[in-house]
């Protein structure tokens, strides 16, 4: 559904859907997500900032009250899910000059580029939503000097479930960072 207004990343004579439009940057050196956060990850993180919110608003509540402790604890639950909520947000793949970052909810691992000897699409089992389910699908894949494989990206992750022009092209995108920076050893 496109807005009546405009944002900062769309032209003004724009058709196309907002949703598929990617990300800018400019500066290689900065830490940059080639693609936008799917609705998945957007909608859990959503909810979790409306379930803190009612969180606050019941510290609050108990503060009134004069129960300080009830209301420092209760505000410490609330503190506790919005940082929840904004590390679901920053999850997934991240590129810059320096390397690859694939930043989990409790791991961030970086992949200086020299190390990354590929990037590659393939057909594999991958976990639907992060889940211990597994579908056939389409898996980014990072494959480091040493011969280890590591799945960046699925298509049936938080940012990509039913949205596999959008997988092909972060896949494509990171691909050519890859081409870009590993090639250049």
């Amino acid at each position: 559904m496109p807005l009546p207004f405009l944002t900062a990343d769309r032209d003004f004579d724009a058709d196309d859907d907002i949703n598929d439009v990617a990300l800018p940057f400019a500066d290689h050196d900065q830490w940059r997500r080639p693609y936008r956060p799917g609705p998945w990850r957007v909608g859990l993180a959503a909810l979790a900032l409306l379930l803190a919110s009612f969180v606050l608003l019941a510290a609050v509540v108990i503060a009134a009250a004069g129960a300080s402790g009830g209301a420092l604890f209760t505000f410490g639950v609330a503190l506790l899910i919005i940082l929840v909520a904004l590390r679901v947000l920053r999850m997934g793949v991240w590129v810059s000059r320096a390397g690859l970052r694939q930043v989990r909810f409790f791991v961030t691992k970086t992949v200086p580029w020299p190390q990354a000897n590929a990037v590659r699409t393939v057909q594999q089992p991958v976990r639907w939503l992060g889940l211990p389910r597994t579908v056939q699908g389409q898996a980014l894949v990072l494959v480091r000097e040493n011969g280890e494989q590591a799945p960046l990206l699925t298509d049936h992750n938080a940012d990509f479930l039913s949205r596999v022009e959008a997988f092909d092209r972060a896949a494509d995108t990171i691909e050519a960072w890859n081409a870009e920076y590993a090639g250049a050893r």
